[in-house]
């Protein structure tokens, strides 16, 4: 593999969670890796962790700058992603508002209710007895729960929020046409909460982003729509997928998963860990393009370029790592990409580590025998992997 050549990609498998040998070979060598997605112009492959990083953090390289390009990606049509696909200063402005929900203290506030709703979820399961699903009924309720309270809207409409979701991380089971009409959708259903919102306004996240559209005119009607979409379904999806990654993880290494049983004051650097250690992309999106020709590891990357920085990769790179392919609760200075970094850092990066500290707090109190008791069915044509069904015992 050369920086001449122009491969296939992605190299992960949707079914397990382990990382192709396509990305240790890429990091052995010098350079970047020239790669072709099912769809659009090839683009540079970033592997190794200080040209990831540098990547995501370099202001050089501008997600704004995907528009009207045939974007690296996965699916047929080209789909925006809200303010994702910004570059200040319209990203700092947006981000800078939804940041307020985010806050440090805000979400700690939430943690007993977390607590509450593992609990309740999990009595339920071990009412119910044993097999039963792990992402059904604990790893997709507890994070649609809490993402649907902070932005105010029923929980009870989770099955459609699942529908869209689907959707929207899709790869190549839907069309063009299907893709849009489910966003269509999602964006209408937010626009009447919106409208709710503000007939009777709300302590929740809707009612913070309408009053700064409608007070303080930061905010546009399809920024606030759009915005609500990406925290809805960025909020449940990847962390439910987690939830489940790192529940099959612990069980393929049941002595890790007794370890942590009995020492849970160490679940908190096991999620840190588990981060790093469990690549949750199939593999890597949103291309950033070069404003101006850059050095990256070696390769100069002309102006107009588009790069591809693979997180997951960076995550194993034995230069930043030791034993990168060990899952270790005692790593020291654990500065994994799991949340991305630079400007598109994820915002609810707390509100996730939160959620899954008490995910695995209530699990190892209440299952600590917990082991798979059935087939895994695995999430296929989507952005992240992980299993779609998970049957355990305890």
């Amino acid at each position: 593999m050369t920086t001449a050549d122009v491969v296939s990609y992605p190299f992960n498998s949707p079914r397990g969670l382990t990382m192709d040998p396509a990305y240790a070979e890429a990091r052995s060598r010098e350079g970047m890796v020239r790669v072709r997605l099912p769809y659009g112009e090839p683009a540079w492959l970033a592997t190794r962790y200080a040209d990831v990083r540098f990547v995501l953090g370099d202001r050089r390289f501008s997600r704004a700058a995907a528009t009207g390009r045939d974007e690296p990606r996965a699916t047929p049509g080209q789909v925006g992603a809200g303010f994702l696909d910004q570059d200040p200063p319209d990203h700092t402005r947006l981000r800078t508002l939804v940041a307020k929900a985010f806050t440090v203290r805000r979400v700690e506030s939430l943690r007993p209710r977390v607590r509450s709703l593992a609990d309740a979820l999990l009595d339920g399961m071990i009412a119910g007895g044993s097999p039963a699903d792990l992402v059904e009924n604990f790893a997709l309720p507890l994070p649609v729960a809490v993402i649907c309270e902070l932005l105010g809207v029923p929980s009870d409409d989770r099955p459609r929020f699942q529908v869209w979701s689907d959707a929207l991380l899709s790869t190549s089971s839907l069309t063009a046409e299907e893709y849009q009409a489910n966003r269509e959708e999602l964006r209408a259903y937010i626009g009447a909460h919106a409208a709710k919102r503000r007939a009777t306004p709300a302590d929740d996240l809707i009612t913070a982003l309408i009053e700064a559209r409608d007070l303080h005119d930061r905010l546009s009607e399809q920024e606030l729509i759009d915005v609500s979409i990406a925290i809805l379904v960025g909020g449940h999806e990847t962390t439910a997928t987690q939830i489940a990654n790192f529940a099959y993880a612990l069980t393929e290494q049941p002595e890790r998963y007794a370890e942590l049983c009995a020492a849970p004051e160490r679940i908190p650097a096991a999620v840190e860990e588990l981060l790093r250690y469990v690549p949750l992309g199939i593999g890597a999106a949103f291309a950033r393009y070069a404003t101006e020709d850059v050095e990256v590891g070696g390769v100069l990357v002309r102006a107009g370029e588009p790069v591809l920085a693979s997180v997951g990769s960076a995550n194993y790179d034995s230069l930043r790592f030791d034993e990168p392919e060990v899952l270790r609760f005692d790593r020291a200075d654990n500065r994994h990409l799991g949340f991305g970094h630079g400007l598109h850092h994820c915002l609810g990066a707390q509100l996730a580590r939160l959620e899954l500290q008490e995910a695995f707090g209530a699990l190892m109190a209440k299952m600590p025998r917990l082991r798979r008791a059935g087939e895994i069915e695995w999430k296929t044509r989507m952005i992240v992997r992980g299993p779609r069904t998970m049957p355990v015992a305890w």
